[in-house]
């Protein structure tokens, strides 16, 4: 979509810098946030927030991948600091806690959310978040969430809901894969639906609809995470991630993650022969190298995503569809990846990134050693299912939709 006929949308972060409430007035503030926290002229919310209210931030904190976004994979920590230019500490939530202790929280008043969610389960900022809500519920203090857009839009939602047994920081709750909120509609979710009941205020968007995705926001993109540059990155992420849970690679190590994926072993001819058609997206087989990563420094063969329609486009149905006949194609060398995955140590990584054993079982048949699979469901009569579960979760989400 051309640049003059984008719609502008007004982030939270603006709302709020132009908005000030009267409840922030004197308040010591803390901001979660990372290097996509900024507005359209691309100035960082501390800064605004700075400006807005000088003196009152007291405490930074970031996510998984660090306050700067410079920690590549799962698993990997970012260190505490102090902000050079404020002298105020920053806490990462990305290490050796994931939940903000007493100790942080006692120097602030009011945390204010400014995180952008990529829309998918899996994704763990939003369970960052529901950990500092939780917090903030124990220790009396309010949580002021600078609404972002869902980049995959509103009215979409994909894959099955997350079995409770299956609960990690990749699935906290019982939402689906592609679940379709904004980060403010999803705390508000949080809040009522799973009781975390903390005091909490949502800086909402202006101008935003929920058939919108991301480029036609007229905000900047700024990668939430390393491996997610660009918005279309971020389209085929809620179906690519799968691929984490297993020895196929999903693009680490190249210069288009997850929009790219493969395997020394993969024939993509093959894989390609009798696949159904869908919509909205072309297949085009593609060899690359991987500098880090799975199968580093050895040439994949896979294929690069193209989505050529975003509106009809499902990254979850077409990752699905993919694995099940690699896995089916490929049984002595297709495999799981083993644990440990975000910091769960004993459970399948895929398991925890389907938020369900049946799912996978389903998928490509029950031997864990991947040998004589026949896709035993097929993913049509899953599908139903999913869509049927969907239908429950969209009925709770009624009550805390904030747009259309």
């Amino acid at each position: 979509m051309e640049h003059s006929k984008q719609t502008k949308v007004m982030t939270g972060l603006e709302n709020l810098i132009n908005n000030p409430p009267a409840f922030m007035k004197g308040k010591r503030v803390g901001l979660l946030s990372n290097p996509a926290s900024v507005d359209r002229q691309f100035t960082h919310a501390v800064i605004l927030m700075e400006r807005a209210f000088p003196g009152q931030l007291k405490a930074l904190f970031s996510p998984q991948h660090g306050f700067f976004g410079e920690k590549q994979d799962n698993m990997i920590e970012s260190e505490h600091g102090v902000h050079k230019k404020l002298g105020i500490p920053i806490f990462s939530l990305y290490s050796e806690t994931r939940r903000p202790t007493q100790e942080m929280f006692d120097l602030i008043d009011i945390l204010v959310v400014d995180i952008q969610d990529v829309g998918t389960r899996v994704y763990t900022f939003i369970y960052t978040i529901s950990y500092c809500m939780e917090k903030a519920a124990e220790l009396g203090k309010k949580i002021v969430i600078l609404d972002r857009p869902n980049p995959l839009g509103g009215e979409v939602t994909e894959g099955n809901i997350l079995e409770k047994e299956y609960t990690s920081f990749v699935g906290r709750y019982p939402i689906p894969m592609r679940h379709g909120l904004t980060v403010g509609e999803m705390a508000k979710l949080f809040n009522r639906q799973f009781t975390i009941g903390c005091d909490l205020y949502i800086c909402s968007m202006k101008g935003w609809k929920r058939s919108m995705h991301f480029n036609e926001t007229g905000l900047p993109w700024l990668a939430p995470s390393p491996n997610l540059p660009t918005p279309a990155s971020a389209l085929v992420y809620p179906g690519q991630v799968i691929f984490e849970g297993t020895n196929i690679s999903e693009g680490r190590g190249t210069t288009l993650p997850f929009e790219q994926f493969g395997a020394p072993f993969m024939e993509p001819d093959r894989i390609l022969a009798d696949f159904p058609d869908m919509p909205g997206v072309h297949l085009r087989p593609v060899s690359f190298e991987p500098t880090s990563n799975k199968w580093q420094h050895e040439v994949c063969m896979g294929f690069q995503i193209h989505v050529t329609d975003p509106k009809t486009f499902r990254p979850f149905l077409l990752s699905m569809t993919l694995l099940q006949k690699i896995a089916t194609l490929y049984p002595k060398k297709f495999s799981w990846k083993t644990p440990p995955y975000e910091y769960e140590f004993d459970r399948l990584p895929m398991d925890l990134i389907l938020g369900s054993q049946r799912v996978r079982q389903n998928l490509v048949g029950r031997d864990l050693a991947c040998q004589n699979l026949t896709g035993k469901i097929s993913l049509a009569d899953m599908n139903t299912d999913w869509k049927e579960q969907r239908t429950a979760y969209w009925k709770i989400c009624r009550d805390i939709l904030m747009y259309d």
